[in-house]
């Protein structure tokens, strides 16, 4: 699972926000908001200035997506490593 900040960008589409609009209205520094750009783990703490200052409520502005499968199986080496005896399998019942 990961965290997504689609329902953020939908708030600020629905207020006709820039991201600029919410870097100065909330006080986050323009890295926090290259971080949020690119979908990465920000703290808490800006997390809630930026429901401060849009006056919401955390589930609001993030939620829980899951990861992609190639990503998810590339972090886990059994799970690469079944992912391969599968492709193995499927490529020799094709040759057959």
């Amino acid at each position: 699972m990961r965290i997504s900040y689609r329902p953020l960008w939908v708030i600020l589409a629905e207020r006709e926000m820039s991201k600029k609009d919410l870097r100065e209205l909330s006080g986050i520094s323009t890295a926090s908001l290259a971080k949020l750009g690119k979908g990465e783990n920000l703290t808490t703490d800006v997390l809630l200035k930026i429901c401060e200052a849009l006056n919401c409520n955390i589930n609001e502005i993030v939620e829980t997506v899951p990861d992609d499968d190639e990503k998810g199986a590339a972090n886990k080496p059994e799970e690469k490593k079944n992912a391969a005896k599968y492709k193995q399998g499927t490529q020799r019942s094709q040759s057959l």
